[in-house]
């Protein structure tokens, strides 16, 4: 289980949020919403251990996160809102070192089967500066069917996708809750998932 408890949170002298809490089981999403600027990105990092809070705790499992650092990162995959590719990179390049550095290397095969899953069959020997916004993103995404992760912590992941891309993630949000994980998402457009919670900001 994850757990927020009084989160407090600024960007330089400027305060986002304080006193926030909110909790996680298996099986649960959130979604945290909330004007552009008021502190979306910031809550998501502040939880994955990307930023310090000014006050509060995020917990894992009953323990502090900063307390097991290497199991807490075990348990994660976070992805931001920027496309976070090379695009000196081909796709499956991409997927292949972005694997490796987060300690669960994939071969070839695994790379272009994540790739065509998510609807980019044919594309994994290009340069992936030739790929469109909405490619690029799921390059990214396909992350999620490569990495082994109870929790998912996703910024912004629908953005730039169109209809079908969108569809297929939320089956791939959908398999990943009825399996026993757990999701933290933000998003602007709606999210095609049974109702869940809500962190409004």
């Amino acid at each position: 289980m994850l757990s927020v408890t009084d989160l407090a949170c600024s960007r330089g002298e400027r305060p986002l949020f304080k006193h926030l809490s909110f909790s996680l089981a298996a099986g649960q999403w959130l979604h945290v919403t909330g004007d552009n600027g008021a502190g979306k990105t910031t809550l998501l990092r502040t939880v994955v251990g990307l930023a310090a809070p000014d006050d509060g705790s995020v917990q894992w499992q009953g323990r502090p996160t900063q307390d097991q650092r290497q199991d807490f990162r075990r348990a994660l995959c976070y992805l931001g809102h920027q496309a976070a590719v090379k695009d000196e990179l081909t796709p499956v390049e991409n997927l292949m070192t972005s694997a490796a550095l987060d300690g669960h290397a994939v071969d070839e095969a695994k790379a272009r089967a994540a790739l065509k899953a998510a609807g980019l069959a044919g594309s994994g020997r290009l340069p992936t500066r030739f790929l469109s916004a909405g490619q690029k993103r799921r390059v990214l995404l396909s992350r999620l069917l490569l990495r082994p992760a109870a929790l998912w912590v996703l910024d912004e992941p629908f953005a730039a996708l169109d209809a079908a891309a969108t569809d297929w993630l939320g089956q791939l949000l959908s398999r990943h809750l009825a399996s026993g994980g757990m999701a933290l998402l933000s998003s602007h457009q709606p999210v095609p998932l049974p109702q869940g919670g809500t962190v409004a900001l």
